[in-house]
This record gives C-alpha cells, sequence and structure tokens, in this order.
C-alpha cells in the first residue's frame, strides 16, 4: 500500500492530509489544535493527527509533497518589486530576511521539520512541490463525482497565477488558461474587506453577509478599478492599490474614490456606506464569475464545473452560477482555501505524476468532508470526568428524542459527533444547532453564544429529500457552499414599512417560516443532510421534522468569534460552559448548563482575538 502525505503551510491555514493508495484516510488543519484560527505555521499537529489516524510512522510514508513552489513564489516577489520600483521598498525589504534564511529552501526546512516527528526519517528524496493552483484544481477535480469536468480556480495569488482553467478527464488534470499577479478577484474581494474594517483572508465570508444589507450604488466606481471583459478576464487599475508594494490593500486614491477612508474596527461603526460597498463589490464578483463560467463552457463545451480556491467559498456566487443554469453539474471542494491545497498537492501526485487511475465516486471521495479527529464513547467519558462535568449516557435513540425536544424548546445546543470536519465549514460533526423556525434564535446566537456581529445569517441544514420544496434548488449542497432562495409558499411578504427600512434595521424583519435562517433578501447558505454521510445528524432532523412538520435547524460552527472550530471533548466543554449554551451533546453523553458546577464557568468571550 502506497501512502502520501500532503502539506500545506506557511501563508494561512495550514493543514496536512494523508491519502493511501490515493483514498483520503484523514485530513485536518493546524488552527484545530494549536487553537490559533487561521494559524499559518508548519501543521505539526495536523501531521501528527493523519500519520496516527493511518498508523503510519513518516519514514513509512511514501511520498511527502508540499502544495506550492517557493522559487517561483521568491521570483514573482522579485519580478514585482522590479517592476514597481522605487516603489515597495519597505514591504520587500520586510519580506527578503524570511526569505533569505528560511522559505527560499523550503525543502530543507520541511526535512528539518518533518525529522521532528521520527528519528528513522533520513533522507529528503521523497519530498516534492506542486504548483499552487495545481493543487487547488486537483482537490477540486479529483474527487468530484465527474469523469470530465472544467475546473475554475480563483484566490488571491499563488506563485503567479490568481485565477486559472484547467480540464480534468479520468486521472488527467491540465491547466489551459491564466490570469497572473497582480490582477487578482481574491485580492480584489480581500481589498474591499480591508477597506470596510474586517480582516484580510479572514473577513470576506462578513462581507459577502453584509452585502444583502446594501444597495449596490458604487458598482461604476467599482468598475473602475477593474476591467471586465466579456469573457470574464480582467485587469485591475493598480494605481488604487497598495497591496503589491505596500503594507496596506488599499491607497489614498481608492479613498477619494469611494469618498471615505477605510473604516476603523475599533472605533468605528459599520454604516450603510459599508453595506452599499460590500453590495457593489459582491455584485461586481458575481458578474466575473458568470462570464469566466459561460466562457469557459462555451470553449471548452464540457457540462460539469468544479470550483476551488478562496473565492470557491463565496457561495452567494455559487448560487448564481447555478442559477444560471451554465452547467449541467457544479461540484465545490468543500475546503477551497489554502488548507485544501494540501489534498490536491497530495491527489496531483497520486493521479498526473503517478499515472493511478480514480475510482470515482457517484456522490463524491470527500467522506462528507468528515475526515479528522473523533473520539470514542469512553475517551468522551474520561475527559468529561477529569473536567468535572455532570452529564447523562443515553442511548442513540435517547440523544435524538432528547435533543430534538431540546431545539423545540428553544435551547441554544452544541453538538460534537464522530469526526471533525475538514474545511471552515461545520457540517453536523462540530455545530451548534438551533430551532429555524425562532425568530430570535439569529440574534440570540449572534450575541449571547458566538459574542459575533449581529448582522451573520446563520445556515439551516435541511434533509436532502426536502430541500426543494423550502428552497428553490434541487441539487446536492452537503458543504455549505451554495446559496438558494426560500421557496415563495415559505415567504412572509413585507409591508410597505419595512421594504422602506434601511441597512440593519431589516435585521429584526420575520421573512420566513424559517426565520432564524432566511437572511435580509430571502436568501440562505444550504446544506443539504445525507443520511449516508451522517446518520446520526440525519435522524436527529427527521425526528425534529416528525415532531414539528419542519425538516429545518439553524446550523452554525461549534466556536465562539475568534476562535477556531472546536475540536477535542475539552474544547467543547470549555465553550458550553464559557458561553451561553443550553446543552451539550457530545457522544452518547448529555449535559444541561444547569446541572454544572457554577465554579467552572470560565470568561471565554475575551479568550481568542477577534476575527
Amino acid at each position: 500500500m502506497k501512502s502520501i502525505l500532503g502539506i500545506s503551510a506557511f501563508y494561512h491555514d495550514s493543514a496536512a492530509c494523508l491519502l493511501k493508495d490515493g483514498k483520503i484516510i484523514a485530513a485536518a488543519q493546524e488552527e484545530r489544535f494549536t487553537r490559533k484560527k487561521h494559524d499559518a505555521s508548519y501543521p505539526k499537529n495536523a501531521i501528527e493527527f493523519v500519520l496516527n489516524y493511518g498508523n503510519l510512522n513518516l519514514n513509512e510514508v511514501n511520498q511527502i509533497v508540499f502544495f506550492e513552489k517557493p522559487f517561483l513564489k521568491f521570483e514573482r516577489l522579485l519580478e514585482t518589486y522590479v517592476a514597481f520600483a522605487p516603489k515597495g521598498f519597505v514591504s520587500f525589504s520586510k519580506a527578503m530576511p524570511l526569505w533569505v534564511k528560511e522559505k527560499l529552501f523550503q525543502k530543507n526546512l520541511l526535512f528539518n521539520k518533518l525529522k521532528e516527528h521520527d528519528k528513522e526519517y533520513k533522507s529528503d528524496e521523497n519530498i516534492f512541490f506542486s504548483d499552487h493552483h495545481l493543487s487547488h484544481a486537483a482537490s477540486a477535480f479529483f474527487p468530484s463525482p465527474f469523469e470530465e469536468a472544467v475546473v475554475l480556480t480563483a484566490d488571491g495569488v499563488g506563485e503567479w497565477a490568481t485565477t486559472t482553467v484547467a480540464v480534468g478527464k479520468g486521472n488527467k488534470l491540465e491547466i489551459k488558461k491564466e490570469i497572473h499577479f497582480p490582477h487578482s478577484l481574491g485580492l480584489l474581494y480581500s481589498a474591499f474587506t480591508y477597506y470596510t474594517g474586517f480582516k484580510v483572508n479572514s473577513g470576506e465570508y462578513k462581507l459577502m453577509g453584509l452585502a444583502p444589507y446594501g444597495n449596490p450604488i458604487y458598482e461604476d466606481k467599482v468598475k473602475q478599478l477593474i476591467d471586465i471583459k466579456e469573457d470574464g478576464t480582467f485587469r485591475l487599475n493598480q494605481k488604487y492599490f497598495n497591496y503589491a508594494t505596500g503594507l496596506t490593500m488599499t491607497n489614498n486614491r481608492f479613498n477619494n474614490l469611494f469618498g471615505q477612508k477605510s473604516r476603523n474596527p475599533n472605533n468605528e461603526k459599520l454604516t450603510q456606506f459599508h453595506m452599499d460597498i460590500a453590495s457593489s463589490i459582491q455584485k461586481v464578483t458575481e458578474e466575473i464569475m458568470i462570464k469566466l463560467a459561460k466562457a469557459i463552457r462555451k470553449e471548452y463545451n464540457i457540462n460539469n464545473l468544479c470550483l476551488a480556491g478562496g473565492v470557491a467559498l463565496n457561495c452567494v456566487a455559487n448560487g448564481k452560477i447555478l442559477q444560471e443554469k451554465i452547467f449541467d453539474n457544479i461540484w465545490i471542494q468543500p475546503a477551497a482555501g489554502d488548507a485544501g491545497g494540501s489534498l490536491g498537492a497530495a491527489l496531483a501526485l497520486w493521479h498526473i505524476d503517478q499515472g493511478n487511475k480514480r475510482i470515482i465516486n457517484s456522490n463524491d471521495n470527500m467522506e462528507g468532508s468528515y475526515l479528522g479527529p473523533d473520539y470514542s464513547k469512553e475517551q468522551i467519558k474520561n475527559n468529561l470526568k477529569k473536567l468535572g462535568a455532570n452529564f447523562h449516557e443515553l442511548t442513540e435513540k435517547e440523544i435524538v428524542d432528547k435533543t430534538s425536544e431540546a431545539l423545540i424548546a428553544g435551547k441554544a445546543v452544541g453538538w460534537f459527533q464522530g469526526r471533525m470536519e475538514f474545511g471552515p465549514r461545520a457540517l453536523g460533526g462540530r455545530s451548534i444547532l438551533g430551532d429555524a423556525r425562532s425568530s430570535s434564535m439569529q440574534k440570540n446566537l449572534n450575541l449571547k453564544v458566538k459574542y459575533r456581529e449581529s448582522f451573520r445569517p446563520f445556515a439551516p441544514s435541511i434533509l436532502r429529500e426536502d430541500v426543494s420544496t423550502w428552497f428553490n434548488l434541487d441539487v446536492d449542497s452537503p458543504y455549505m457552499l451554495l446559496v438558494g432562495q426560500i421557496h415563495s409558499d415559505k415567504k412572509i411578504e413585507m409591508t410597505q414599512k419595512e421594504n422602506n427600512l434601511f441597512g440593519i434595521e431589516k435585521l429584526n424583519v420575520q421573512r420566513s417560516k424559517i426565520p432564524a435562517v432566511t437572511h435580509v433578501d430571502y436568501s440562505a447558505r444550504i446544506q443539504t443532510v445525507h443520511q449516508k454521510t451522517n446518520p446520526l445528524y440525519y435522524k436527529l432532523i427527521k425526528a425534529f421534522k416528525e415532531k414539528t412538520g419542519c425538516p429545518v435547524i439553524v446550523n452554525t460552527s461549534f466556536n465562539v468569534r475568534g476562535e477556531p472550530i472546536v475540536n477535542t471533548p475539552e474544547n467543547a466543554f470549555n465553550c458550553f460552559m464559557g458561553t451561553e449554551l443550553d446543552i451539550l451533546v457530545i457522544g452518547n453523553c448529555y449535559l444541561i448548563k444547569e446541572e454544572q458546577d457554577s465554579s467552572l464557568k470560565i470568561n471565554y468571550k475575551d479568550k481568542f482575538d477577534l476575527d
């Protein structure tokens, strides 16, 4: 049996993945172990986990592959400085020492780090390097259910590429077209993330969530920044940006164009202006992605589309591509960002370089993206006892019954079951759950449990067979990467007075029979739940449906703002005791907040840096 260890690291969202004979055995992000969100460091803990899960020592691994090529990245850094010189000297001089000391000699750096896992590991001859965008494309195509597909990858930047088109067939995958740095849709979106006061490489999903509160009145001004061709290709006007040469994303010319400085999140509130800005950049992003999709559908005449790269996490744009019916089928890698590069690099080595055949699964080969650690009943029980927790041990039937009753009673439930998810979304393994029918659930979860901005929407988890009766969607969406509209017969039409509300005033208007998961534009980021991939979660929602007639519950990630999703029973218990969660269901153990020792409560709200 041949094994491949895939690694992504040193930019953001470091991760590791293990393949055995091409099958995905385990994958996890480093942040889940270190508790440092978007941790970019060498993924020591993630590597230890995947090796242990695969019962391997490092010296038994056949190949190790890194998700990008550092020499090409260094070439871009040098050429960018030469192209913009003398501008950019400050950022160039800050980057250079680290490159000369470590990054340029990444093979040696990796070898030294890997030796820490296993003293028997003595040669670096099995270390390989993939291309950044090929890693992304491979992560999307090879696990997909398609024999043939066109793959669109869009992110900030890899080595040089920022947007690529690849064509995959069988075990072959080839990049056909590229757009190069500094012209980047991901960096354009990140520039607006920065401008509205959110963290780059972290807050882009907040910008997407803010967009429906605004109107795209700055669309024309956004288009002064970017020249968009009919086929979706584009060029950014570098006069307005600072990311190629400076230490910020935007500059004063950018501020002057929109009439305000970038928002300081520490002392400036979000206003209608920021909501309109968010709406405008979101609309332009959707236009570009739709034009690109139409052009590649026409050029390659292939029915299936795969998406990867950070921009593929823009589930609103994904939903618009689906709505346009450009392709017959769409599949999106759940770990679409850099974490997924560890998986893609390993799959590219196995299939493209080594010529191994693909085994195509009619769903996909991601195992529902439940690829992280899991814990036995005994481990959970022992952990909880050590923590001083009071708990009830229940049968599976009792767990489903009591949890569904708690949801109906309006309780906020921490749900920790099976393997942890790989990728940024909680999919019913490490989730906080609530009643989607509740008009107060969204606000309460945001303010009292998640400790985050009140405008942030929550996702519905729905039984796959019921999705088309509640939403204008009838495809699988297991990874919460497609946005659809609430079905017309489930909507509550707004009054004239409610329609005249502006911005955040819209938040508390009840728009549907499931208000906790209905965004201000009647949209929802949908997760379809499948009996095969997550049977217990499926049973829970089915029991909820049998008792209420509603097959939809609220699903948000099990963490507070700024915290990575919980990984261990201890993480889950700490979050439970540090927030206003009412119930914790962990394995077969059922915990009620009122029954816990009050001295175990902790100040959790300020424990993590805000994201």
